[in-house]
């Protein structure tokens, strides 16, 4: 009879990374082209001044290559009217902890409520964003040597990355409020229980009330 064998933890995240992967290797092949072009300072022959990736069904982000940077132009669209407003405030936040000291190197990024420059011309459906804009501008320097790999996942896997932190904004929330009601609700109770004590202390006949007949009788 053999024995099952199964694999350990180590070869469970190595088949899970390139599973992963997949996406980077189907998806993420043009922007690779594009960004290897960049490292070499050069731009990739017949490719148009601002070329269209779809990482979402029905949805692409852009990018307007040049021999010194690559601009990546994302166009943020969410169903919810909680998550728009929760993924605007988070790319808000994104945007001005990229201005802290410690993230000097990496790339800059921006937020705009309108489409910037680069998407001139691009269709009105293609240019539907009720999150905003954010934009990336990747230099050279960030795709140099095994840079790039990393570059090219973390672009590609931007808008699940926001998307993530949307929905872990919004459960945390919920849960707070959760929390909160609890605490009220057990609060009311508390102030009920008072209530109901002090008034079955009131007419429970807890006290003792002399007539006036027992009164007079008890003074002879």
């Amino acid at each position: 009879m053999k024995v099952l064998e199964f694999p350990s933890q180590e070869q469970r995240n190595t088949i899970l990374t390139q599973i992963a992967s997949i996406r980077e290797v189907v998806l993420g092949a043009p922007l690779k082209l594009l960004l290897k072009h960049l490292a070499s300072k050069t731009v990739a022959p017949n490719v148009n001044n601002l070329v269209a990736l779809v990482h979402r069904p029905n949805e692409s982000f852009f990018l307007a290559p040049q021999a010194d940077k690559v601009t990546i132009v994302y166009p943020m669209r969410f169903q919810d009217s909680i998550d728009i407003v929760l993924a605007t405030s988070f790319l808000q936040e994104f945007v001005e902890a990229r201005r802290t000291a410690a993230l000097n190197n990496v790339p800059s990024c921006m937020w705009s409520p309108v489409p910037p420059l680069e998407l001139k011309g691009v269709s009105a459906d293609a240019l539907n964003a009720n999150a905003g804009f954010v934009t990336f501008v990747v230099y050279p320097r960030h795709v140099e040597g095994k840079k790039l790999d990393r570059t090219v996942w973390n672009l590609l896997t931007f808008h699940a990355y926001v998307s993530y932190h949307v929905k872990c904004s919004e459960g945390f929330m919920h849960t707070r409020m959760r929390r909160r009601v609890e605490s009220l609700i057990q609060a009311l109770d508390r102030a009920k229980s008072d209530a109901e004590k002090l008034k079955k202390l009131v007419h429970g006949g807890s006290f003792k009330r002399l007539s006036l007949k027992n009164e007079g009788d008890s003074r002879f």
